[in-house]
């Protein structure tokens, strides 16, 4: 079975009319519950000093003491809370033990997380902390990133982009969220109302290269908003197109026994069942890959 953890349990309460959809976090586990595939197990939470290896300490003090300037909160897109605080904390603390599990296992992922908009000292665009960078420093081993969610992960381009030990790969809208693009090691940015042959086409050219690099261990980034349906997206990939997406990443990598970290990321479809049956085909096209590489 492949273990993954889930953090449905802790909830932000969002006011009417909010776009974020945070109830794709239980519907997903609930999607995934009777397929028998999965060992799904809740994690515990970050601390402080793990947020802070990745953060600037005076940030992390002031999220989680409740002092962040209300432009900060502002930014991050959520109105802050204890909610909000547990919730975050425990998504960093999913991503964390999903590392951990991976190592010993060869895979494993998160329900949540894939927050790859925060940067060093700001949060931004729904994330507070960057999950995948934090747990990439407490291992401090040489990493790969494929993050392949409709949005640059500018926050995960920006800590690393000095760091040697770390690629980033990128494969993301052009016209998209950020307006302002950060460096990664390679990102590949797509027009508009990109498909799936054109968008798996430049997949299959780059994706060997993240496998050039030599890491250690490789987090997924495994964002839907690039379907056709996504309100944010501006993409047009198929429900068949994503699979085929998830599916060259999992045979891509999972027969060289390199670790994979699995993190959710975006997705904004309305209705939101598109969503979830999208994060939710990731999940089990990675469970039957594992079984076919074992």
């Amino acid at each position: 079975m492949l273990t993954l953890y889930y953090t449905d349990h802790f909830d932000i309460p969002l006011p009417p009319g909010h776009k974020f959809p945070m109830r794709k976090y239980r519907m997903l586990r609930e999607a995934l519950e009777p397929t028998g595939l999965f060992d799904l197990r809740p994690p515990g939470m970050a601390t402080g000093e793990e947020a802070a290896l990745a953060h600037d300490p005076a940030y992390v003090q002031d999220f989680l003491n409740g002092t962040l300037s209300p432009q900060a909160i502002r930014r991050i897109g959520f109105p802050y809370s204890d909610f909000m605080v547990r919730r975050t904390m425990a998504s960093l603390g999913g991503t964390l033990a999903a590392t951990r599990c991976a190592l010993e296992t060869g895979l494993s992922g998160c329900l949540a997380g894939g927050t790859h908009h925060a940067a060093y000292a700001e949060g931004s665009g729904f994330c507070v902390f960057n999950d995948i960078a934090v747990a990439i420093r407490a291992l401090g081993k040489r990493a790969a990133v494929i993050d392949l969610d409709v949005h640059q992960g500018d926050g995960t381009a920006s800590i690393f982009e000095n760091d040697p030990a770390v690629f980033t790969f990128s494969m993301h809208g052009a016209n998209n969220f950020p307006f302002r693009k950060q460096r990664s090691s390679l990102d590949i940015d797509l027009p508009d109302h990109t498909e799936d042959n054109e968008y798996l086409r430049l997949l299959h050219l780059h994706l060997p290269k993240v496998l050039d690099f030599a890491p250690e261990v490789i987090f997924f980034q495994a964002g839907v908003d690039a379907l056709t349906t996504d309100k944010l997206g501006r993409l047009n990939l198929t429900p068949a197109g994503m699979l085929a997406r998830d599916r060259l990443v999992f045979e891509t990598i999972l027969p060289t026994r390199i670790p994979l970290v699995i993190t959710l990321g975006g997705g904004y479809s309305d209705p939101v069942e598109h969503t979830v049956n999208a994060h939710a085909a990731t999940f089990q096209e990675a469970a039957r890959q594992l079984e076919i590489t074992r």
